[in-house]
């Protein structure tokens, strides 16, 4: 069994955080409690659960237990329970980490329903493109051949669409699975162009930045709370964001507390990044010795703030989807209709 490469359901990891801090909040040995998580669990949560049975039977802690699945548990998760476990809150933190991930989810969620009208239009669009190629353009191509019409570009591009669907089917999957395999290869190794440029587009570039920044205040929320010191926090945090220019602040924010000044004095300065009201709340947290209950208001209202955003760009990709799509089929039937007309123009014209 190769660890590193397995991987469980988000809902299967919100059970098992929920059934462990019910349980041990219950005064039930950590040992009996995964005995008990076992018996109902299976495929590859089952071998998890199997391996930190095995591990804490040896006398090993949760956090080296999980430490062992980096596909299931992230750095973070594994550090706050290693916190927790030295400090003996081990069911407060397991119950923070479902709520947190349980809100990682609905936000998934969200983007799903997003994204899932785009792609229900453009299925709809294939659809509609493959039965043009198939049954219409095939007979109308017959009349114009026969009839010797002159074509203008669009309509031979139908045509010789057309002709590559019906006659050369298996050349064109295997080129069409050439490209969407150089695609994944140019994913894999030029990663960072690719998302360099989607994260530029920009109200992408807003709701990554917001997205990350909820990432950040979260994650320090676990960690802080746990009792681990702010610059290990920031260190950890670090690698859970996705632009480039957020990690580097944070990396800055952590310089800057590593040097005796507050986290705030840093992100003063990255105004593009850390919004206003956000150093504000940290500023206040800062001064009032309640970090961690700052970081929490902001995962709360950057959460506000993502939902926001995701909202408008569904309501502006919902008509553009369509217009992009009329587009695309209106052109394809002017390909059609405009040698119709034509060729009535020649017969009215020689009559």
């Amino acid at each position: 069994m190769n660890a590193k490469n397995i991987t469980i359901s988000d809902n299967e990891k919100v059970s098992l955080f929920s059934t462990l801090s019910t349980m041990i909040n219950a005064g039930i040995p950590i040992l009996e409690t995964v005995d008990s998580i076992a018996d109902g669990s299976k495929g590859n949560t089952k071998k998890v659960i199997e391996s930190i049975r095995e591990d804490i039977t040896q006398g090993k802690s949760l956090s080296v237990a999980f430490s062992k699945f980096p596909s299931v548990f992230n750095k973070v998760t594994i550090n706050v329970i290693k916190a927790s476990e030295e400090a003996g809150t081990l069911d407060v933190v397991l119950k923070d980490l479902k709520s947190q991930l349980q809100k990682d989810m609905e936000f998934i969620n969200n983007v799903k329903s997003a994204v899932t009208y785009p792609l229900v239009i453009l299925v709809l669009f294939m659809a509609v493109l493959m039965i043009i190629l198939v049954v219409v353009v095939p007979k109308i191509a017959t009349v114009f051949i026969q009839l010797r019409v002159k074509l203008p570009l669009p309509t031979k591009i139908l045509i010789f669409m057309s002709d590559a669907v019906l006659h050369y089917p298996i050349p064109l999957l295997i080129g069409l699975a050439l490209i969407v395999g150089g695609f994944m290869l140019l994913f894999r190794y030029k990663k960072s162009i690719i998302l360099g440029f989607i994260f530029s587009l920009p109200l992408v570039s807003r709701l990554i930045k917001e997205i990350d920044l909820v990432r950040f205040s979260r994650s320090m929320y676990l960690l802080l709370n746990s009792g681990i010191t702010i610059t290990s926090a920031l260190a950890l945090v670090e690698g859970t964001v996705m632009r480039k220019d957020i990690a580097k602040a944070i990396a800055i924010g952590q310089e800057t507390v590593l040097s005796g000044k507050k986290i705030s004095d840093a992100f003063k300065d990255k105004k593009t990044i850390f919004p206003v009201i956000v150093v504000k709340i940290i500023e206040a947290g800062e001064k009032t010795g309640t970090l961690e209950k700052s970081m929490q208001e902001i995962a709360e209202y950057m959460d506000y703030q993502v939902n926001s955003t995701l909202k408008t760009v569904i309501s502006l990709l919902e008509p553009l989807m369509l217009v992009f799509v009329g587009i695309l089929v209106g052109a394809m039937m002017m390909s059609i209709i405009t040698p119709i007309y034509g060729l009535i123009g020649q017969f009215n014209g020689g009559r």
